[in-house]
């Protein structure tokens, strides 16, 4: 199985892992060629490392084009999500 089918199945199996979380991130700044902290990374487990280091070197390739849209759609709904929980949080705290 290919990086971006591994990484999107990850993300859609367990959205809320901080494994997804971060893989999602790399995905969208790869996308819109935004900075993304390497550091990050080092969060990962080994075996999320080697996938993340994986789909560094599909995406270059840019050779599985529709895969990567349904991963970088993926990604972003997960990035709005996660956008929508800290407004819903930080309005809960604030009333």
């Amino acid at each position: 199985m290919k990086a971006l089918k591994k990484a999107r199945k990850l993300i859609e199996t367990t959205p809320d892992s901080s494994e997804a979380r971060i893989l999602s991130a790399l995905v969208v700044a790869l996308e819109s060629e935004a900075p993304f902290p390497v550091n990050e990374l080092y969060k990962l487990n080994y075996d999320d490392f080697e996938l993340a280091l994986e789909l560094l070197q599909e995406w270059r390739l840019d050779r599985y084009y529709m895969s990567k849209v349904r991963l970088l759609d993926l990604s972003v709904q997960l990035g709005e999500m996660a956008k929508s929980e800290t407004a819903a949080t930080s309005a809960k705290a604030t009333a």
